[in-house]
């Protein structure tokens, strides 16, 4: 029997952990396999429980070659980030967590803040993974990028027409702009960013000339937003690049229509480069099995997994030499990064939210 569990917390928490018990069930990245709950089973060597936010298909073969490289089984619970720090800690010292897996570096912050992680000292993820893109102290090690870039229409915004996030807020561009909510992780670590470049003050104005060219009150996700481009809703939309290489491989009609119609910006390339940020990963600060979990990580940042991120779910690569074998990356193109520390992200994250709901950002 298999199980998959989404923003379990409270008293759904304490059911879901009662039916595990009775059920002795858990979700394997292995096929073929059974084992007890995570919440029941007792420390084991050759598995890892791993907390995972990423809902993509396409891990499976990372778990899938990661048995294959070391011989440790992978169980997995999946949910949403904030139900699963929030698991993590009402589990307490007992919880089965070896791993927590997310997405932005902002909620990894947030995991950070609530003591879920646990300082791990690597040569190999020190050696692969470039210092703005992992913690301090080694507590969470970003593995994957992906860019916040600019989407237009273009048969209403010429080419070079908007170059810079800063652009987003001129009044020429009054009703194009469709973008998600200011509650959104990836808008608010894209704020605080900008907090980081301009100071709260230009941010915050920013904030309110983006405001005042909505086309519409923000609405959906990201690859609405590049939809809603496309269908001539607006001209001009905010999204990551790994939703717009999903349209691009698709083989529907309608994707590729979206595709043809919509032209892309990476921002600010004359100046700190184009924003991005991480999924990444934590060992769990009290892992019964961080040996394992370690050896997880580091094969993360082998330039095999680091492939499959890429080829999997679009995503880029964070080692040096990886290859991204994938064409509608390579159709994007290569691109200036923004150098700033991820971990601004989560650090000015408070701020950025009542930055954003200040400006009516909703």
């Amino acid at each position: 029997m298999s199980l998959r569990f989404r923003d379990l917390s409270g008293p759904v928490l304490a059911v879901t952990l009662a039916a595990l018990a009775l059920y002795g069930c858990s979700r394997e990245g292995t096929p073929g396999t059974q084992a007890q709950a995570p919440a029941e089973a007792p420390a084991d060597a050759g598995v890892i429980n791993i907390y995972s936010a990423r809902h993509y298909q396409s891990d499976e073969d990372l778990y899938q070659a990661f048995t294959d490289a070391t011989g440790i089984r992978v169980q997995r619970i999946e949910g949403k980030d904030d139900a699963l720090i929030e698991r993590i800690l009402q589990e307490g010292d007992a919880s089965p967590a070896d791993i927590l897996f997310t997405v932005d570096a902002g909620r990894l912050w947030r995991a950070e803040q609530a003591g879920i992680f646990q300082a791990v000292s690597s040569p190999i993820l020190e050696e692969r993974i470039p210092p703005q893109l992992r913690h301090p102290e080694g507590k969470w090690f970003g593995f994957s990028t992906r860019a916040r870039i600019i989407y237009y229409d273009k048969t209403r915004i010429e080419p070079g027409a908007i170059t810079r996030y800063e652009d987003l807020a001129d009044p020429r561009w009054q009703g194009e702009l469709c973008i998600r909510s200011g509650g959104n992780i990836y808008n608010l670590s894209l704020m605080a960013s900008l907090i980081e470049a301009h100071g709260l003050e230009a941010a915050e104005e920013w904030a309110r000339g983006v405001v005042a060219n909505f086309a519409r009150d923000p609405q959906g996700g990201d690859t609405d937003q590049i939809r809603a481009v496309a269908a001539g809703e607006c001209g001009i939309a905010l999204a990551n690049t790994y939703y717009f290489a999903r349209l691009m491989k698709s083989d529907d009609p309608a994707d590729q229509a979206v595709v043809e119609r919509v032209g892309w910006v990476f921002p600010n390339q004359d100046e700190r480069g184009t924003h991005v940020n991480i999924s990444g990963a934590g060992i769990v600060a009290n892992a019964p099995n961080a040996a394992g979990a370690l050896r997880f990580l580091e094969f993360l940042a082998s330039p095999e997994a680091q492939t499959l991120f890429a080829r999997g779910n679009n995503e880029y690569p964070v080692v040096e030499g990886a290859a991204l074998d994938n064409p509608a990356l390579e159709t994007l193109g290569e691109f200036k990064v923004d150098p700033v520390d991820a971990t601004v992200y989560g650090e000015n994250q408070a701020e950025a939210q009542r930055a954003l709901d200040r400006a009516g950002w909703k």
